[in-house]
Formats: C-alpha cells, sequence, structure tokens
C-alpha cells in the first residue's frame, strides 16, 4: 500500500471519529497519541483533514447535489467521510489526477466499508466529476 493511501486512510478514521461526535478540532497527532501511525503519512492525512473541515460545506453540498435520492445522513459514515476526501482532492489537490482519486477512493471503500459501498461511491463522484468544470484532469 502506498504512502498516499496510508494518509487517506488515516484521514478517514480522524473524520470518522469526528463525524461520531468527537471534538471537532480532533487531528491526526490525537490518533498518534493512541495508535501506532506511519510518520510519514501524517502530513498528507492532516491535509486532508483540515482540506475537508475547513471546505465541509461546499463539498457536503456538492455529495448532496450528486447523491440522487440519498441524504447526507442517511450515507453510512464511512461513506460519507471517504466521499468527503476524494471531493476535496479533486477539488483542491490538483498534482491528483481525477481517475486516482477516484480509484483511491473504491479501493478504500472496499476496504472499509460494505460490499455495495465501491459502487455507490463510483457513481457519485463520477457524476461530481463530469459536472464540475472546474477539475481540471
Amino acid at each position: 500500500m502506498g504512502l498516499r493511501r496510508t494518509s487517506r486512510e488515516l484521514a478517514l478514521q480522524c473524520l470518522y471519529q469526528i463525524d461520531q461526535g468527537a471534538d471537532p478540532g480532533s487531528d491526526i497527532n490525537q490518533l498518534r497519541r493512541n495508535f501506532e501511525v506511519n510518520k510519514k503519512a501524517v502530513g498528507f492525512a492532516q491535509e486532508l483533514v483540515n482540506g475537508v473541515k475547513d471546505n465541509l460545506e461546499e463539498i457536503n453540498a456538492l455529495i448532496i447535489e450528486h447523491a440522487f435520492n440519498w441524504r447526507l445522513e442517511r450515507m453510512l459514515v464511512v461513506d460519507r467521510n471517504i466521499l468527503r476526501i476524494a471531493v476535496y482532492e479533486l477539488f483542491f489537490c490538483p498534482d491528483v489526477p481525477a481517475s486516482v482519486v477516484i480509484n483511491e477512493a473504491i479501493e478504500i471503500a472496499k476496504r472499509y466499508s460494505s460490499p455495495e459501498s465501491a459502487s455507490f461511491l463510483n457513481g457519485i463522484l463520477d457524476s461530481i466529476k463530469k459536472k464540475q468544470p472546474i477539475i481540471q484532469n
């Protein structure tokens, strides 16, 4: 597994905790206090967490717009946060190709979520990618 995937998984764990009622100021360093964490993955993971938190309203709005017949609060917590990370990367990490962002989200969903999640996330992210002109990849 690559370093960026490890970072994405760390970010997912942190965002999951926040979504479940942890301190909204939680960050990767709090995970490091309780779990063994790859130190090389911390920087990008923290960037993802901060980026999602700083742009949460805009990210959630995009997900809601493209998740036909799904309310954000009805989605699995893992899926919701995988989507948030991927949408953040699509819009704020121009060095990562959209195809890589989507593939990473799908692979993480296969590992951490339900069997149906990969296709669910793929559909939403593909829709966002197609309809958003600011995505350069």
